[in-house]
């Protein structure tokens, strides 16, 4: 990510060799938006290759870290994620497999750095409806896997708060773009939240924080990275954050920056997710708010970013800012779909001459289960109505 604290070689070589690394030379990582982030040449890596990252983390305390480190150990051998190394203490006597008293994380400044390993594979620059079945079922074994961490609350962060974060910047927001964001917040606040399913979540798997082998024929995930917002939130939640990066084509500045988001990934996402853990009905139903409200929350999060910057008078070559427009304008697309589907209503009706109406439905999907419940089935049929059309 982007470069904010300045290392000298020195520093480097001493803290790499706390890891039991020996260092040649840093190579800062430019992309991204919170922290500090070098790839790390060791003296047995050829020119041009390097063998581990190391982050010395902006803003998250040290304690958090700690307990990210023990959250990608429980990952390591089910998932492709790249743990931690541990701090070696000439004076400690513990043990290869004593992992209880193992420490992961150096102070630097009140800030915490750790080192761990390259993972193999490249960004994508576009996902393929292939990729998003794979990270979706990736991100199920995730959200099954930390079940074992209990009690979750202990193992993640707070969550932010954004809704601190919407209060100041709507004040300056224009009218429209204030009554978006209202609308979603308060749409998703009369969702039934208390029974949706919650757990650890990652709430930040864009593309750009998973590795493949691009290699064509054999495109597979290599690697999950940034797990520094893992937090308890409804899975839903975790679900429709990674959708909306994996399932939107972002066109480029030269292409008017574009918002393309594509249904048929979204679908194919969801059956790698399902193919591991089941949605119930309430997550289904919560998706369509979900997904805009998650839209909303990284339009926050850059403008936050542009906030703290400004405020902190970061400038530089090094800093990288998202443009916040983008997700605004996703937001906006998947509420003009919550409104439509508010809108409209699906009726069960017989085939037969009689067109004999068994029942109006607010979901395709009830409507489905209702058909299945009838005996001979494939003689009724659902359609799609507005309001107005019924009226």
């Amino acid at each position: 990510m982007s470069v904010y604290t300045q290392l000298t070689d020195d520093q480097f070589a001493a803290f790499c060799q706390s890891f039991g690394v020996s260092f040649a030379r840093a190579i800062p990582i430019t992309q991204g938006i919170k922290n500090s982030n070098w790839f790390i040449q060791t003296t047995d890596d050829v020119d041009g290759t390097y063998s581990y990252v190391f982050t010395l983390f902006e803003e998250r305390p040290p304690a958090d870290i700690e307990k990210m480190a023990v959250i990608l150990n429980q990952l390591n051998g089910k998932l492709p994620v790249a743990a931690p190394l541990a701090v070696i203490d000439a004076n400690d006597s513990q043990t290869e497999n004593d992992t209880n008293n193992k420490r992961y994380v150096i102070h630097y400044e009140d800030k915490a750095i750790t080192l761990v390993p390259c993972l193999a594979g490249s960004h994508p620059d576009q996902t393929t409806q292939a990729m998003c079945h794979d990270i979706g079922a990736a991100l199920a074994m995730l959200h099954e896997t930390l079940q074992a961490l209990q009690p979750s609350e202990q193992y993640g962060v707070p969550l932010y708060p954004w809704a601190d974060v919407r209060d100041r910047e709507m004040q300056f927001m224009p009218g429209d773009e204030a009554k978006l964001m209202s609308d979603i917040w308060r749409s998703y606040s009369e969702l039934p939240l208390a029974t949706l399913p919650k757990g650890l979540c990652h709430l930040d798997m864009f593309a750009d924080n998973t590795l493949w082998n691009l290699q064509k024929g054999e495109e597979r995930l290599t690697g999950l990275l940034d797990f520094t917002e893992v937090s308890v939130e409804h899975y839903v939640m975790d679900i429709a954050i990674t959708i909306n990066d994996f399932c939107t084509t972002w066109g480029v500045a030269e292409q008017g920056e574009s918002v393309n988001f594509d249904r048929s990934k979204m679908s194919a996402f969801l059956q790698g997710y399902e193919s591991k853990r089941t949605l119930n009905n309430d997550e289904k139903r919560a998706l369509p708010v979900m997904l805009a409200k998650a839209a909303v929350i990284f339009w926050l999060l850059r403008l936050n970013v542009i906030h703290y910057n400004r405020t902190e008078g970061r400038t530089g070559d090094n800093i990288m800012v998202k443009n916040p427009d983008l997700m605004k304008r996703l937001a906006a697309y998947h509420w003009a779909h919550v409104e439509k589907s508010q809108n409209t209503v699906f009726v069960l009706s017989g085939t037969a001459s009689d067109n004999q109406i068994i029942g109006v439905f607010s979901s395709i999907t009830q409507a489905e289960q209702a058909r299945e419940k009838l005996s001979n089935s494939s003689e009724f049929a659902i359609k799609e109505y507005t309001l107005d059309q019924l009226s």
